[in-house]
């Protein structure tokens, strides 16, 4: 196997079975083996003399050769009880409390079980507004979004990676000024991604200068005009100065989709690339481009043959992930079901251009990436139609464009162009359609050590042709580019261009040209210097929306990583007062703590209560096997972090806490001696009380060396785990393992660990 030393952590962190100590259960090929067992099983269910085994064979084979890889949570969970396989979900948010924190409760369960979630607030009431059930006035979609936004900072991923959302709201809504600018602080909302939802009517306002309607959408009244310019620039201009809002061309998106007659497309998933209905579901998959090639006459070129029978397996692979696949919610297995949209696309473009010797800021780069995605699209389709003609088609075709043509489909939707982020460490690719990041990089390890890595082409042909040596290649890692290197050939530094080479004319162009053949929509970032004006992010949302783009996501260099939070006090992180109310510190990437089990009435409470140098931050609750009301506890926790982290005296908190009856343990109380408390609450209070009298007793907040001395001795590596931790707190370094960090359809990715987050 050809699975980098990088690939092999990756894999080893996020993805391979572990038992309840974190010992891995399985090795890659176990991994691989147990997805294409699981996935190939589906045949069955339309061929009861299927040949389950050489099916399954043949999908090991193209993960295990790096030619497809499924989409995280099916690398992930297939095989396994969990088995929640889909990436990506929108749930609808309703315009009534029952209905708002239904997403919510929805929403924490795909967290949990894996998957990221898309909403649009645009159905909620304005702030202000009259609300007639309660005689009082809404508090607007931007409160609400707070409140998804701090549950999904209580809910992690499957145990491995914290949740994602993407927030959307119509350019007509009431709040949208609001909304703009909700994330000028990049400490708000840390885990959405915010687009603003774009109209045709709004976009011949902005070229015609004029103004627009604001429409509340309890009503359809309209309660208002915008200047079209004045919003259009403040979108630009919040977008040039911290990455967000994206924008999403609402009107477009739905005038291409399939299944028009089920309703209206609202939101997307977290990064951007796949709009869907409200329940809907979808599983991603892509090829690696870099395997598609071949040695003809005059170099490297384009093996469509092999590529034409990974697309069909491939097809094959996410239309079986549908039927094998344990959905969060059963509204979301009929919806899912009912479209069986897949989104099938590409990884190592960039990889393939390098060995094609074309430039990815070029005319030839632009025409090879439609003729590639062409190709792809018929031949997946081509595929669907086969599928169709054996399973039938997908239960909505009736509702469906594909009816009045005539053609017979077995998936509403089969491409779509996603962020790869850590899939393509697996395959060892560049990330989806992306330009490469860096030719040359330094990587540090754990023991301080540097690591010189240099994309492996690259070397080959610096070596080939002459020109390297060692010292070039850390020359190029302290630039990451070689544009401007006039020891490296010419021709060399055209094709090997970098993200930051490329100028943001040409990100535009390639994203257009992928969707063109493309259902869906195309995950890419649009890369800006730092020195960059608001006018070049208008000149390309501009280029966007003539060039047919279904939205757009920009980064400026720098224009995240340099925000700091300035505070003060004894414990500075504990201040989040500001003037726009109290707001809740991150929870910290390292804590310290301990877990009590306590005897309650409904059995055993197991209580965790953590903290870091700046104080108690959070408690963790979870019930015993007997039952009992894990909800009332875990509620209970979840408002006591949020309060802790907010600067709130923890002794207030134990106050209102400590004395809290419970029926149930009350009754028992008297029959049982082990039970101490006289609840819940009680127990927590108590269990926070005495883990706030051992932090008191640690010398008045030397905490931070009694931290770094449990780590030192656990780790084993000395003065190593305070210069990691160093690294991990400076802006624009992966808070894991201290790597540079890439933006990517509006997330951060560390393609040296895995570490992702998208908000």
């Amino acid at each position: 196997m050809e699975f980098s030393s990088n690939a092999r952590t990756v894999l080893e962190r996020r993805y391979l079975s572990k038992d309840e100590d974190g010992n891995i259960l399985e090795s890659i090929e176990d991994m691989f083996k147990r997805v294409s067992d699981s996935i190939a099983s589906a045949d069955l269910l339309y061929d009861e003399e299927a040949d389950v085994e050489e099916i399954s064979n043949k999908f090991y084979d193209m993960m295990i050769n790096r030619e497809f890889m499924p989409n995280s949570p099916t690398l992930m969970n297939a095989g396994k009880e969990l088995g929640q396989l889909s990436a990506c979900f929108v749930l609808p948010v309703e315009d009534s409390m029952e209905g708002i924190f239904d997403a919510i409760k929805n929403s924490a369960l795909i967290h949990k079980s894996g998957g990221g979630t898309g909403f649009s607030f645009s159905r909620l009431r304005p702030k202000g507004a009259s609300v007639r059930s309660t005689g009082g006035i809404a508090s607007g979609p931007i409160s609400f979004m707070k409140v998804f936004n701090s549950a999904t900072e209580a809910v992690k991923q499957g145990g491995t990676r914290r949740g994602a959302n993407m927030g959307i709201l119509r350019v007509d809504h009431p709040d949208i000024m609001e909304f703009i600018e909700s994330k000028e602080n990049v400490d708000e909302i840390t885990n959405f991604n915010i687009s603003v939802g774009i109209t045709e009517d709004f976009m011949r306002a902005v070229e015609e200068d004029a103004a627009y309607d604001l429409i509340a959408p309890h009503d359809n009244e309209v309660v208002g005009k915008l200047d079209a310019k004045e919003v259009f620039e403040r979108i630009i201009s919040m977008a040039w100065k911290t990455g967000e809002p994206g924008i999403v061309f609402l009107d477009r998106i739905n005038s291409t989709s399939t299944v028009p007659e089920l309703g209206e497309i609202e939101s997307t998933n977290p990064c951007g690339e796949q709009p869907l209905l409200p329940y809907e579901s979808c599983n991603l998959g892509s090829i690696n481009l870099a395997k598609m090639i071949k040695t003809g006459p005059s170099g490297y070129e384009i093996d469509y043959k092999k590529l034409d029978r990974v697309v069909q397996m491939a097809v094959h692979f996410l239309d079986n992930v549908i039927d094998v696949n344990k959905y969060p919610l059963t509204r979301i297995d009929e919806m899912t079901k009912k479209t069986r949209k897949i989104g099938l696309g590409v990884m190592g473009f960039s990889d393939l251009l390098f060995h094609l010797g074309i430039p990815y800021n070029s005319q030839e780069g632009v025409e090879l990436a439609e003729e590639l995605m062409e190709f792809i699209d018929r031949k997946s389709k081509e595929k669907s139609c086969e599928l169709a003609e054996t399973r039938g088609v997908f239960p909505a075709y009736d509702n469906s464009i594909f009816k009045e043509q005539g053609i017979k489909m077995r998936n509403a939707t089969t491409t779509t162009i996603a962020p790869t982020g850590t899939i393509s460490i697996i395959a060892g690719t560049s990330s989806g359609v992306e330009p490469l990041f860096a030719i040359s990089f330094i990587r540090n390890v754990m023991d301080d050590d540097r690591l010189l890595e240099v994309h492996p082409y690259f070397e080959a042909i610096a070596r080939e042709k002459g020109f390297y040596s060692q010292e070039l290649m850390e020359k190029i890692a302290e630039k990451g580019s070689i544009a401007h290197m006039e020891e490296i050939p010419e021709d060399i530094r055209k094709v090997f261009v970098t993200a930051h080479d490329i100028i943001p004319f040409w990100h535009i162009k390639m994203q257009a040209a992928f969707q063109k053949y493309v259902d869906n929509a195309v995950s890419k970032t649009v890369n800006f210097a730092n020195d960059a004006t608001e006018k070049d992010v208008e000149e390309v949302y501009r280029l966007a929306y003539k060039l047919g783009c279904k939205g757009v996501t920009i980064y400026r260099d720098g224009s995240r990583d340099n925000q700091v939070l300035s505070v003060s006090g004894k414990h500075p992180a504990m201040k989040a007062s500001t003037e726009n109310g109290i707001k809740p510190r991150l929870r910290p990437s390292i804590t310290q703590g301990m877990t009590e089990k306590v005897r309650v009435g409904c059995g055993n409470l197991y209580i965790t209560v953590n903290y870091d140098e700046n104080g108690i931050c959070e408690v963790f609750t979870n019930v015993g096997r007997a039952g009992g009301c894990p909800s009332q506890s875990e509620a209970t926790s979840r408002l006591t972090s949020i309060a802790l982290r907010s600067g709130m005296d923890v002794e207030k908190i134990i106050e209102q806490l400590k004395g809290i009856r419970c029926h149930s343990t009350l009754r028992q109380r008297g029959t049982n001696k082990d039970i101490k408390v006289l609840s819940c609450p009680d127990a927590i209070g108590k269990a926070l009380e005495r883990v706030m009298n051992t932090y008191v007793e640690i010398d008045n907040g030397n905490i931070n060396e009694m931290i770094y001395e449990i780590e030192r001795e656990a780790d084993g590596s000395g003065d190593d785990v305070q210069s990691e931790n160093t690294v991990k707190n400076n802006p624009g370094s992966c808070p894991e393992c201290g790597h540079v960090i890439e933006h990517e359809g509006g997330c951060r990715i560390c393609k040296n660990c895995g570490f992702s987050r998208c908000g």
